[in-house]
């Protein structure tokens, strides 16, 4: 069975609000914190990173003491450095990040020492034309978060990883999500890419356009997709419905569980009818 989930839901009203109301959609796996690190980009050269995500533990105890699955939402360490030194002129953007490391480390560590099973590790940068100084720094920051005991799903969004979909594919995380709704062609060559072992969540409802999806034409991209992944198969909106209003964040989020919704009665149908 397929699993529906959501990237980033718009914080416009209370917090238990937002969760019932994603819930209510048909929303199983819950983003958590999604709004907690946007105001954690520093900007400039030489800064101490004390980055402060009390607000996301927070949530992560309240949504979890609901009953709600959480999947608690941060900003990637190597995408947070390209944003915050953007403004830093000709620095050496990467200069900071082994200072940065050991606070992501301790924030995985203790997301999972609060019965946390997923993290969602947005890396929007991805989706970039990157510097191989970056793509070797992904393998070597991976290589280390690796190692917090909890499950870390890399959302890449707002276009294809091109030139960066064999790096993505096989950092030593347990799952992807693309978007395939601004990078279609994408699909094929993740599926043949993707390590056997790892989740693929697919952004097949476009977060960015009040039209619906082809509901047919998409549920049979989700039926090759089981059939290629079985179990690890997941959906979501292209991207984070952040900066949506409500009610068409509502609209995408429904989306997404009317798809996995179809695909698993189908799947229902076929297991009954052999």
């Amino acid at each position: 069975m397929a699993l529906a989930h959501n990237l980033g839901f718009p914080h416009t009203c209370g917090d238990h609000e937002l969760w019932q109301v994603q819930k209510d959609a048909g929303i199983e796996l819950l983003p958590v914190g999604d709004i907690a690190w946007y105001g954690q980009v520093l900007a400039g050269d030489h800064q101490q990173f004390a980055l402060n995500w009390e607000q996301l533990f927070e949530e992560v105890a309240q949504a979890t003491a609901l009953g709600h699955a959480v999947k608690p939402v941060l900003l990637g360490p190597l995408s947070y450095l390209w944003q915050a030194t953007a403004k830093a002129g000709d620095v050496d953007k990467l200069e900071p990040l082994d200072s940065l490391l050991p606070l992501y480390d301790q924030t995985l560590n203790r997301l999972a020492a609060l019965g946390v099973e997923w993290v969602q590790i947005d890396e929007p940068i991805l989706a970039l034309e990157l510097p191989q100084d970056w793509k070797n720094a992904y393998e070597r920051v991976y290589n280390i978060l690796q190692r917090a005991p909890l499950k870390k799903l890399i959302a890449t969004y707002a276009g294809g990883l091109e030139g960066n979909l064999g790096l993505a594919a096989n950092l030593p995380v347990d799952g992807l999500h693309i978007d395939l709704v601004q990078a279609p062609e994408q699909y094929t060559t993740m599926l043949d890419r993707l390590p056997a072992y790892k989740v693929l969540s697919l952004g097949l409802v476009d977060g960015r356009n009040a039209l619906p999806c082809d509901q047919e034409k998409t549920l049979d991209l989700l039926r090759d997709a089981h059939e290629r992944l079985g179990e690890r198969l997941w959906v979501a909106p292209s991207c984070a419905l952040l900066r949506s209003p409500l009610d068409l964040a509502v609209q995408k989020c429904q989306e997404v569980a009317e798809l996995v919704k179809a695909l698993n009665n189908a799947l229902k149908q076929v297991a009954i009818a052999a």
